[in-house]
C-alpha cells in the first residue's frame, strides 16, 4: 500500500471523517474505494455517494469501482453529464449501491426525485480542491441538503486550503481525522 493508503484505510474503516490530503496518482482513488466497499460489506442496506469534479474523473473513478466489484453483488451507477440522463434516471431508480457523480448532474437528478440519496451513509468528495474552483458550491450544499441521518465523509485532494475547509464544513462532523502525506503537493513522478 502507498503512505496515504497505510494511513487512511485504517481510520476510515473505523468509521472516521477523514480529510486525506496526498499527491496526485499516490493511490488516492483506491484508499477509499477499498473503504467504501468495505463499509458496504459490513453494512448491507447503506449506500454510498462518490462526488467527483468532472466527467472524465468520475469516468476513472467508475472503472476502479467497477473493476473491484466484478465479483461483489454491489451495483455501481455513474451519472455525469453528455451521456443519456433517462438511462441514469431508471439506474438511481433501482437503488446502486455507489453512486459516482458530478455534483451538477447530482443535483439535476435531485431536483426531479429528492430521494435518490437515501440509505446513503458513506459520502466521498474527491479533487475537492477543484470542487469550489469549478463553480459545485450551489449543487453541493443543494446534494447536503438532501443527505438524511449520519454519513461518513471522506475527502481526499491533492492540496488543503480554504476551499476543501469550506467543503469539510459542510458535510463532516466535529470529530474529522487530517491525513497530510509528504510532498502532497506535488505530484507522483512517475505519474
Amino acid at each position: 500500500p502507498t503512505d496515504i493508503q497505510t494511513q487512511a484505510i485504517p481510520a476510515a474503516i473505523n468509521g472516521q471523517d477523514v480529510i486525506a490530503i496526498a499527491q496526485t496518482g499516490s493511490g488516492k482513488t483506491l484508499a477509499y474505494a477499498l473503504t467504501v466497499l468495505t463499509q458496504l460489506n459490513n453494512k448491507p442496506d447503506s449506500r454510498a455517494l462518490v462526488l467527483a469534479p468532472s466527467r472524465e474523473m468520475a469516468q476513472q473513478i467508475h472503472k476502479v469501482f467497477t473493476d473491484l466489484c466484478v465479483d461483489l453483488p454491489a451495483s455501481v451507477c455513474l451519472a455525469i453529464g453528455g451521456t443519456s440522463g433517462s438511462k441514469q434516471a431508471n439506474e438511481l431508480k433501482n437503488k446502486p449501491r455507489v453512486i459516482i457523480a458530478t455534483p451538477g448532474r447530482m443535483n439535476d437528478h435531485l431536483l426531479g426525485n429528492k430521494l435518490l440519496l437515501q440509505g446513503v451513509e458513506f459520502l466521498v468528495v474527491d479533487e475537492a480542491d477543484r470542487m469550489l474552483d469549478m463553480g459545485f458550491a450551489p449543487q453541493l450544499k443543494a446534494i447536503e441538503n438532501t443527505l438524511r441521518g449520519d454519513w461518513q465523509t471522506l475527502m481526499f485532494s491533492a492540496s488543503f486550503g480554504e476551499k476543501v475547509e469550506s467543503i469539510a464544513e459542510l458535510f463532516m462532523g466535529e470529530e474529522v481525522l487530517m491525513i497530510r502525506t509528504e510532498d502532497a503537493e506535488t505530484p507522483v513522478e512517475s505519474l
